[in-house]
């Protein structure tokens, strides 16, 4: 099943309340309307969830077998962002997964906040670093990474998926001073 179109959604009021909470299995409809609508917004990328990310109909369970933890942010009634975390392929450092912020709740810090509390999570374990890979085209989401302090590494992965994805490498050292 792929995605639903892109239905753009009314910017959210400045007001709007903002709630974080561990994702559940069953916010997958909300999982795959948001990052349906962000995927629409890059030429070429497509969201085949029952082909290539299965993980997003049981989001929770998914996170939990890898030892990680996926967080959603509700406005209104509605999904509009997500972060998730698992251990690193290098056992000294956390992975940052699936960081989606829906266009009408951007520009707002949302996007900084879900790293820091990755980053935050990273801590706890006793992480010495956070890395991440990052579709070559989110070039917003590079700009965000690179302001935080991620440092785009010379590797690339290719993903041979229906999107055709090529991704880049970031990765952030966590010092003790980054802690205060």
């Amino acid at each position: 099943m792929e995605a639903p179109p892109n239905d753009p959604l009314p910017p959210l009021p400045p007001d709007a309340a903002l709630h974080v909470r561990d994702a559940r299995d069953d916010d997958a409809e909300g999982l795959i309307t948001l990052m349906g609508r962000v995927f629409s917004e890059y030429p070429g990328c497509i969201l085949d969830v029952d082909g290539e990310m299965p993980e997003l109909r049981a989001i929770a369970s998914a996170f939990q077998q890898r030892r990680g933890r996926f967080w959603v942010v509700e406005s209104e009634g509605r999904v509009v962002g997500c972060v998730g975390c698992r251990p690193a392929s290098d056992p000294a450092g956390v992975e940052l997964c699936k960081l989606y912020v829906s266009s009408s709740a951007r520009r707002r810090g949302l996007g900084s906040s879900l790293c820091a509390l990755v980053e935050l999570e990273a801590r706890a374990r006793g992480a010495a670093f956070v890395e991440l890979w990052s579709d070559t085209r989110f070039l917003d989401a590079h700009r965000l990474y690179e302001r935080l302090g991620y440092v785009r590494g010379t590797e690339t992965r290719e993903l041979h998926d229906k999107s055709d994805t090529v991704e880049f490498f970031f990765r952030r050292p966590l010092r003790a001073a980054d802690a205060s």
